[in-house]
């Protein structure tokens, strides 16, 4: 047996409290009139079973297909200075970034779609939307922090925001699936060590971690704002190095396994050969097996609120005929029943 809430339980808790106090004063109250009680006590059947209903019972069953379009797709991607390191197959981190935010969204078409980005702060840069041109677009003009205003980012910056997402995608929808997907290189540049992303697993249904980069690394030029750094500072500098010179970035592995580790998503290492297939199925989204980017197998579930519902109607007709003798009896003439004027 499962539940899910047509309403998030801190809606639905409170009515139920309140319609079930208003009805046990009814019934004390009308304690010495056997009718009236009985009448108040088959109201508060009614109104048990309607938020019975509320709830949404229902029984596991076979599984069946589950179609992207039940799915919520939280893309988390890096956008510190460190994704323009050149070294996806001489092209900027960020451009594989870009390909594989489009290979998700072709992927899970017809399910809806969020785009957070992180540097010193993490941004929701596209709430959940199920246009996928607006997703396109948004990822399109991904760029990374401008070199100046950088002082160093967390890799887990944008833990807080992803979580009171998830939650609220869970709260406002509670039967759809939700997938993390985070792509950056895992690298560490704010001078306090990366804290703990602060989502929990049990929000997260499937994705994956995306890393990119290399062990060797790769040089990042500088950005000032939609256009490349001047001749002769094309490339950040390496303030810490005795010598100076371009600053390399490096991938760092095990630290984008722990965030993986933490989402209880797998984490998959992306290369520029690699293709939009190979990323959703090395992903295995959790409850979806993706095939061929269609969708997957979910757990079934055998709905059992409209059995309630068809016995809170069958009360509820009995309300109306009560209703309409009382109605009746008010517009009687003063003489009774058969009386005359």
């Amino acid at each position: 047996m499962s539940l899910l809430p047509i309403l998030p339980w801190w809606l639905l808790a409170p009515l139920m409290a309140v319609a079930t106090a208003g009805i046990v004063w009814q019934l004390h109250r009308n304690r010495s009139s056997p009718a009236a009680a009985r009448d108040w006590a088959a109201r508060g059947v009614l109104l048990a079973l309607l938020f019975a209903a509320a709830l949404r019972p229902g029984v596991g069953g076979a599984a069946t297909q589950a179609a992207p379009a039940d799915v919520d797709v939280f893309l988390v991607v890096d956008t510190t200075s460190s994704l323009a390191a050149e070294d996806f197959g001489g092209e900027p981190r960020l451009a594989g970034v870009q390909r594989d935010v489009a290979a998700v969204a072709t992927g899970l078409a017809g399910g809806r779609f969020s785009l957070i980005t992180f540097d010193a702060a993490a941004v929701v840069r596209l709430p959940l939307t199920t246009d996928a041109g607006a997703l396109a677009a948004a990822a399109g003009v991904l760029a990374p922090e401008i070199t100046d205003y950088a002082r160093g980012s967390s890799i887990t910056a944008a833990g807080t925001v992803l979580a009171q997402r998830l939650q609220a995608a869970r709260d406002s929808h509670p039967e759809r699936l939700r997938f993390v997907f985070y792509l950056g290189d895992g690298e560490q540049t704010s001078a306090a060590p990366a804290g703990r992303l602060g989502v929990d697993s049990g929000l997260v249904d499937g994705g994956a971690v995306l890393g990119y980069g290399t062990a060797d690394g790769g040089r990042m030029r500088t950005y000032e704002g939609g256009r490349t750094g001047s001749a002769g500072t094309a490339y950040i500098q390496d303030g810490s190095a005795a010598g100076g010179g371009d600053a390399v970035s490096r991938i760092d592995e095990d630290a984008l396994r722990s965030i993986a580790d933490t989402l209880g998503v797998p984490y998959v290492h992306r290369t520029p050969g690699d293709t939009a297939d190979a990323l959703l199925q090395e992903a295995n989204p959790g409850s979806m097996t993706v095939a061929d980017s269609a969708g997957g197998e979910v757990p079934d579930r055998g709905e059992v609120s409209w059995l309630l519902a068809l016995a809170a109607f069958v009360l509820g007709l009995r309300e109306l005929v009560l209703a309409g003798r009382r109605l009746r009896d008010t517009r009687l003439p003063a003489g009774g029943r058969g009386g005359r004027l």
